[in-house]
């Protein structure tokens, strides 16, 4: 059943601003906005001002939109003022949903996982959790231990089937584009395993900095950012098997097999860096040894990846922004090439591009001219955006499945659990953290960590951010 509202909880702070307007926008514009939207927020504001608010983020994301579409949404908009600490405030969204006729809203916590607990148990004071969906923004707890608590308290007042834990990774259709290209290829799969594959790397780098989020990311760092989450969900998609079918619990329960199967991070395998100049950005604690700059060793214990290493890198301030895997097939018998003398014919590689710039590039060996069989590496490149038209943006789509009561791109709490035990002893270990220059692809024992032949870095046509 679809929802017939949209609470929105942080409806003047940033991730509204940046990111839930303009998807909103987005919505209207593809006909899937259709419920009122009940802001809840500090603010000390009037609901012409939060209107004015949705407008100016609408236009900042998109300077072209449309003004109907702007006018239709602001049409929909209201506000509920207070303290998310007093039940005065959620008496306010009670009257609200009441004077709407909604009855079956959802709940959006774009707030900080510290407020989380408090709005949950309010809602389900004033009645308004038996017949509601709630939205939980990441990230899911700190560690394993705040996430098997936090999981406690939701399942307290909500069935598992009304929580949506949000990873926006998993709403980005370049994403996908690994469960689509592995499964409806039927080329893949005979060389899908440890047989054929030498190791997979995958990359996740932006070119900027904490960009005035100093405060913020100094208490989070990058393995809690997007290696406990978007890293780990990407390599599930690369490693899982083939799911019975479309419906959500098969997905996620082949997903949380392969987290299952992984061992949990060896500090050994492990290299921590921070950018030259981090210290000096605004909200940094004097002194921080927060890394801003992850690599490592993952291993999946199964009969398909045993032995087969997956390399994972994520981190600001690096050579250029890309989100980029690469998977590294064993290199061919020699013998047909003895005469041309080494290297010998280069290893295949399939490369998935994910971003707006999303793609897939085959690495293949091509015979160079002249009387030896000599070869050469080309690749085969396709752009999906070229081919396939734009795709739609990450929260677009997420709002809708919440919206819709679709979990297929929602984390369920025991792969959140098992994503946590995955990185907790990378978590308490004290390792140093290394420096390294702005522009560079990290510390220089991030590319001794791959052994030999050390990283493929993400090409120039990746231009995005993650």
């Amino acid at each position: 059943m679809r929802a017939d509202a949209l609470v929105l909880f942080g409806a003047t702070g940033d991730l509204s601003k940046r990111k839930l307007f303009p998807a909103l926008y987005a919505m209207a514009r593809n006909g899937r906005l259709d419920v009122p939207i009940i802001g809840v927020a500090r603010s000390d504001w009037h609901d012409e001002e939060f209107r004015a608010h949705a407008t100016e983020s609408i236009l900042t994301a998109v300077p072209e939109a449309d003004p109907v579409i702007i006018a239709d949404i602001c049409s929909r908009l209201h506000l509920v003022t207070g303290d998310y600490a007093e039940l005065a405030t959620f008496d306010g969204i009670v009257s609200t949903l009441e004077g709407l006729g909604a009855e079956h809203p959802v709940h959006y916590l774009a707030i900080p996982p510290a407020l989380f607990p408090t709005v949950i148990e309010s809602l389900a004071v004033l009645g308004l959790a038996g017949t509601s969906r709630v939205v939980v923004e990441k990230p899911f707890g700190r560690d394993l231990a705040s996430a098997r608590d936090l999981n406690r308290i939701l399942h307290a007042h909500l069935s598992e089937s009304q929580v949506f834990r949000i990873d926006h990774y998993l709403g980005k259709e370049s994403v996908e584009d690994l469960l689509v290209f592995r499964f409806a290829n039927t080329f893949l799969e005979p060389i899908w395993n440890r047989n054929y594959v030498k190791a997979v790397q995958v990359t996740m780098a932006e070119e900027i900095g904490v960009e005035g989020r100093g405060s913020f990311y100094d208490s989070v760092g990058c393995l809690r950012d997007v290696v406990q989450n978007h890293l780990l969900q990407v390599v599930a998609l690369l490693a899982m098997e083939p799911p019975v079918g479309a419906d959500a619990r098969y997905l996620t329960d082949e997903k949380l097999k392969v987290f299952s199967a992984m061992k949990s991070l060896d500090p050994a395998t492990l290299v921590k860096g921070q950018y030259n100049g981090y210290l000096a950005e605004q909200g940094v604690a004097e002194g921080s040894t927060v890394e801003t700059f992850v690599a490592a060793r993952l291993e999946i214990e199964s009969w398909r990846w045993a032995g087969v290493p997956f390399f994972v890198r994520a981190g600001k301030a690096l050579e250029r922004p890309a989100t980029e895997v690469v998977v590294e097939l064993h290199k061919p018998p020699a013998m047909l090439f003895d005469e041309s003398g080494p290297p010998g014919p280069s290893a295949n590689l399939i490369r998935f591009r994910l971003g707006k710039a999303d793609g897939v590039t085959l690495t293949v060996n091509a015979k160079e001219p002249g009387r030896d069989l000599d070869s050469q590496p080309v690749d085969i490149a396709v752009d999906f955006a070229s081919a396939l038209g734009q795709r739609a943006e990450a929260y677009e789509r997420l709002i809708d499945d919440a919206l819709e009561g679709n979990p297929r791109r929602f984390g369920r709490y025991d792969m959140v659990e098992e994503t946590w035990r995955i990185v907790q002893p990378a978590l308490e270990c004290e390792s140093t953290v290394e420096r390294y220059e702005r522009g560079s692809w990290g510390p220089t024992a991030a590319e001794h960590l791959v052994g030999d032949d050390g990283w493929f870095h993400p090409t120039a046509v990746t231009r995005d951010r993650p």
